[in-house]
């Protein structure tokens, strides 16, 4: 274990083995942080922060403050951030509120430099958050999403797995799984082909999902009816299922269909 002397360190806070804490930290009571994780220099850390193994915590990132909440009524929550996580410079992470108690950001994300995650989110395994992307509260993240820097996602918005979506957007309604999302307002672009097949999708797996949301988002037709078609007229598989298990339960509503230029 190396602490720098000119940290300063909780003795109620809890290390694991070969922890890193580089100069000029704060780490208040009731913070955990697991083994063989890295604190760079400048980095406050809020009770009730969960730190798991193998992270890397960059300059100036403040983890576990209360949340920017006006309902937030001290309530006792908590940032739950898991192993092999990377928080890049000036990122701010907040607890959550009495809605979820808790925000959460899963194994293997990357979380880019100025990235704000607000209360009650929930951020999925290999999630990347680029620069300066801003969630809303109760934001949630499915596995393998991308999000392209200086996005910003709209509170209660779902992202659905293996997801990518462009720099630069507004996020104002729900994404469904496998998508590329782009433009604005944020549309369907296509299908995440590449990052699919770079995760050990087959062709015959692609091929399923483009059938689905070319039915879905480029014959025109609208959700409900393009759903009655998805079910009747196409096989089913893993991926159709999650695919209408997430547009079945939007709450917000999902991301348009593809638009031509004539609609821009």
């Amino acid at each position: 274990m190396s602490i720098s002397s000119h940290s300063v360190i909780s003795e109620k806070a809890e290390m694991g083995q070969n922890v890193t804490i580089s100069p000029f930290c704060t780490i208040y009571e009731d913070v955990q942080i697991g083994d063989n994780s890295w604190i760079g220099p400048n980095v406050s850390i809020y009770p009730g922060t969960r730190i798991g193994s193998g992270c890397k915590i960059f300059s100036g990132a403040a983890l576990g403050a209360i949340p920017q909440d006006l309902k937030y009524d001290g309530e006792y929550t908590t940032l739950e951030i898991g192993n092999n996580v990377t928080i890049r410079e000036y990122c701010t992470l907040n607890r959550g509120t009495k809605y979820l108690y808790k925000t959460v950001v899963d194994d293997n994300a990357l979380i880019m430099a100025y990235v704000h995650v607000a209360h009650d989110c929930v951020v999925g395994k290999n999630a990347i958050l680029s620069n300066a992307v801003t969630l809303a509260g109760h934001v949630e993240i499915a596995d393998h999403v991308v999000i392209g820097g200086m996005t910003a996602v709209q509170q209660f918005v779902r992202i659905g797995a293996h997801a990518m979506i462009g720099g630069g957007c507004l996020v104002r309604k729900d994404v469904p799984p496998f998508v590329r999302a782009s433009r604005e307002p944020l549309s369907y672009i296509g299908v995440n082909t590449i990052g699919l097949r770079r995760r050990g999708y087959e062709e015959s797996q692609i091929t399923k999902i483009q059938d689905i949301y070319r039915e879905m988002f480029v014959n025109g037709s609208n959700i409900t009816k393009s759903i009655s078609k998805i079910l009747n007229q196409l096989p089913i598989s893993a991926e159709r299922t999650l695919i209408l298990d997430f547009v079945n339960g939007s709450e917000r509503g999902v991301i348009r269909g593809l638009m031509t230029s004539s609609e821009q």
